[in-house]
């Protein structure tokens, strides 16, 4: 079968494409030369030379805080538009059996909590979770439209060689001697391996549906951490006490957008937030990687 997939160059694509040649005929829309079609669905409508079985949507933006209008217009251009214009590019060249949209567990908004459902209401409002938001409702209506099944993916922090975002800061901070602990790092985050975005494509373009997905254990930024230092060859960092950091966090309150830490950025350390994989586990008959046997942080 014909897969098309968007966003096959970043992070994601670049772990999971050759895991997907082993199923699937892929062909690949980005920004790249190497990519089959070398387009920027952002502000264009791709012209597609075939029909697809599957269509794989990972194109998006994420991993930043925008700081100006422009920047957070982005965020809509990207994960909304770019999903409007590839819809209407599928409508011309022939509509996919299956189309599968990599979310995020950013749609629900939620700062801290524990074993979060796909039941949870979709407050997220930051321009990034609003855009995914956004995407998810048109595609929902566009494939009840055309006969398409939807498959929805809302993973959590997604670890693979050489991650983007938090994991790739710790990994920077660790390797560099500027990283630092705190309470203990007990604070338990939901962690997804790459590979098994691959692993739950064949199963979502059968059923569809909107599923969490994440490991099944809920590693603590401590198990993380060591993970992360016997890889690299570094001891553990140290841990401060909490009442260490708070202060650090207050004076940081007052410094602004300079400061290396605030009192948000101590609460999403400190406290736990976790997601349940229950519905994919019990729905597709997915069986998720264990992220600390399998979290490898260099190719």
């Amino acid at each position: 079968m014909k897969l098309l997939f968007t966003g096959a160059s970043g992070f994601l694509g670049k772990n999971v494409r050759p895991l997907l040649e082993k199923i699937y005929e892929v062909v690949t829309v980005g920004l790249l030369p190497q990519d089959d079609y070398t387009i920027n669905i952002a502000k264009e409508v791709p012209v597609l030379h075939d029909q697809y079985d599957v269509v794989l949507h990972a194109a998006g933006k994420a991993h930043i805080v925008p700081r100006t209008e422009a920047e957070k217009q982005a965020f809509y251009d990207v994960n909304l538009q770019g999903t409007k214009n590839l819809c209407a590019a599928l409508e011309k060249s022939g509509v996919p059996k299956a189309f599968i949209f990599i979310s995020t567990v950013a749609v629900y908004g939620c700062e801290f909590g524990e074993n979060i459902t796909e039941e949870h209401p979709l407050n997220g409002d930051t321009p990034y979770a609003d855009s995914k938001k956004l995407a998810e409702a048109y595609l929902t209506e566009w494939c009840q439209k055309h006969q398409v099944v939807l498959g929805i993916l809302r993973p959590s922090l997604i670890a693979g060689p050489n991650p983007p975002g938090n994991l790739g800061t710790m990994i920077k901070g660790i390797s560099t001697g500027r990283y630092l602990g705190i309470a203990d790092s007990k604070a338990r985050k939901s962690v997804l391996m790459v590979q098994d975005i691959a692993n739950l494509v064949s199963l979502l373009a059968e059923k569809g549906g909107v599923y969490n997905v994440c490991d099944s254990n809920q590693p603590t930024f401590r198990e993380l951490e060591t993970i992360v230092c016997k890889q690299l060859g570094k001891k553990l960092p140290f841990s401060i006490p909490y009442w260490v950091a708070k202060c650090m966090a207050l004076v940081g309150d007052c410094l602004g957008r300079c400061a290396p830490i605030n009192s948000l950025k101590l609460k999403k350390i400190t406290e736990s937030l976790t997601f349940s994989n229950e519905k994919a586990i019990r729905e597709l008959g997915w069986k998720p990687l264990s992220v600390l046997e399998n979290f490898q942080i260099k190719e």
